[in-house]
């Protein structure tokens, strides 16, 4: 196969929303801040730096950014050890058909790097990713496409060479401003806000490599 393949991680392989929303709701509590209605949805696949701010609203310093995306984070991790994490229906299967294939696969994600370990180790999927980019290794998360030509640099891969799976509208912008096809998954975002996609799909049980592939022939 001619083409490699990118996958954003929460909403995409695992299923970590309800983790990720209570970690939110545990850090609010804890230092008495408030969460909009709609907040949860429309940070899903930003880093921290820019919910805390932008989305939420708490806080423009810097320090208290850090401080409380850390703490966000610890929650999260304390969180998946007592519960642990449901994969994405069709995630295993797809990388297995993926793997036989002699595709090259990487991550590409706005999560922590402690917290992508923590899952990977857990569902036992190291071994399907050849090269993992994180929230930590950008200076700038999505929609900025640094985290996905980071991920194609690290297969030795051209982006025009690359399909990204992701499941929130600012991954499929980082991914087309990048010069990338894109599988948007229906997973934590309704199919209208994914049009950036070049296919749309429930989950990855409807994914066929047959299709892909002839995006590149």
């Amino acid at each position: 196969m001619n083409w490699v393949a990118i996958f954003d991680w929460d909403g995409v392989i695992i299923d970590s929303s309800r983790q990720h929303e209570k970690a939110w709701e545990l850090l609010a509590a804890e230092q008495g801040l408030r969460i909009g209605p709609d907040c949860f949805s429309r940070s899903f696949g930003m880093k921290n730096e820019r919910v805390i701010p932008d989305i939420l609203g708490w806080t423009k310093s810097p320090c208290l950014i850090q401080e409380w995306s850390l703490r966000k984070e610890e929650f999260y991790r304390q969180l998946v050890a007592e519960q642990g994490a449901d994969m994405i229906p069709g995630a295993k299967s797809w990388l297995v058909t993926l793997a036989q294939s002699g595709i090259r696969c990487a991550l590409g994600t706005s999560t922590p790097r402690l917290n992508l370990d923590a899952t990977l180790e857990k569902l036992a999927l190291g071994s399907f990713f050849q090269a993992a980019i994180t929230g930590d290794d950008v200076d700038q998360g999505k929609p900025d496409p640094e985290v996905f030509l980071k991920a194609a640099a690290s297969l030795a891969a051209s982006p025009e060479k690359c399909v990204v799976f992701e499941d929130a509208p600012v991954g499929l912008e980082a991914a087309k401003t990048a010069g990338m096809k894109a599988v948007a998954l229906t997973t934590t975002h309704a199919a209208p806000s994914l049009a950036l996609a070049d296919w749309v799909v429930k989950d990855l049980n409807e994914v066929r490599i047959e299709v892909i592939g002839k995006w590149f022939n």
